[in-house]
């Protein structure tokens, strides 16, 4: 059980109204944990981890997803340095620490010398954002996917996957869990494919939705069909999708060095209006 040290305390339930209104200051960037917690109620048996809220004069200022994923929530450098000493308290249950870059850069100036190395450091992310019309036509071969999909849409999944994260979802014996993941959000109507001749040729999903935005992963298109444009105008039938069925505003984030992927969300219509730090172990 969490203490009061720092004046960090779990969260349950009951918090959920005030820490839903703290992700709401900034509601695209905290998509992921406003998603997490309406989902699971804070209730750290569906969770999969805990929410920690760290409170001022009995108002809760910060939160932090505890996790697979760990996300400092509308924290200052006070409440991460706070987080990070809890979390060195708790030990390393986390296998990616993820948020704005001031966030994790300073969370990983505490918490580095005790966590040890990490498998890969994505210090300068660019976080987008969509909440008009896309700017170039959607392709209209894009679709949502159907289950009767799953065999021709998966092995796109694991290739995006093992190219982006660099191991293999498949990796200890993930293979099931995986497909299942890949199946629960087809049946959510949150994967989106192109395929020809019965190969995929363009993919993404949407990852978490809130009642502001929905957070969009997993793009893919194969390395010998780069450069076409399919890219682009697969992210505008995408974007156009999510704003008209699932949520206001389009969001993602992509990777500083990916010019080529950043220069087609440019095309679709995304804008930056954030940056965004992983750290993966």
């Amino acid at each position: 059980m969490l203490t009061t040290r720092h004046g960090i305390r779990l969260l349950g339930a009951s918090d959920l109204p005030e820490f839903l209104a703290l992700a709401a200051v900034d509601p695209v960037v905290n998509v992921f944990a406003d998603y997490r917690a309406r989902t699971t109620n804070l209730d750290p048996r569906w969770l999969g981890g805990e929410m920690w809220g760290r409170f001022t004069d009995g108002r809760m200022t910060a939160a932090c997803h505890v996790g697979a994923n760990l996300v400092p929530v509308q924290a200052d450098r006070e409440a991460v340095v706070a987080f990070a000493e809890r979390a060195l308290a708790r030990g390393r249950v986390s296998a990616t620490i993820v948020g704005l870059h001031d966030a994790v850069e300073t969370f990983w100036q505490v918490a580095a010398q005790e966590w040890g190395r990490p498998r890969e450091l994505r210090w300068q992310q660019r976080h987008l954002e969509l909440a008009g019309k896309p700017t170039l036509e959607p392709d209209p071969l894009v679709r949502r996917t159907t289950r009767e999909d799953l065999e021709r849409l998966y092995p796109a999944c694991v290739a995006m996957y093992t190219e982006e994260v660099g191991v293999s979802p498949e990796d200890g014996g993930g293979a099931d869990l995986y497909r299942a993941r890949v199946s629960q959000l087809i049946a959510r109507g949150w994967s989106f494919a192109r395929f020809e001749g019965g190969r995929v040729v363009f993919k993404a999903e949407v990852a978490c939705v809130s009642p502001y935005a929905a957070q969009v992963q997993g793009v893919y298109v194969p390395p010998d069909r780069r450069g076409e444009g399919i890219g682009s105008r697969g992210m505008a039938a995408v974007a156009a999708y999510v704003i008209k069925d699932v949520a206001p505003v389009a969001s993602l984030y992509v990777n500083e060095w990916n010019l080529a992927a950043r220069r087609s969300y440019e095309r679709v219509g995304f804008r930056e209006t954030a940056r965004f730090s992983t750290i993966m172990f």
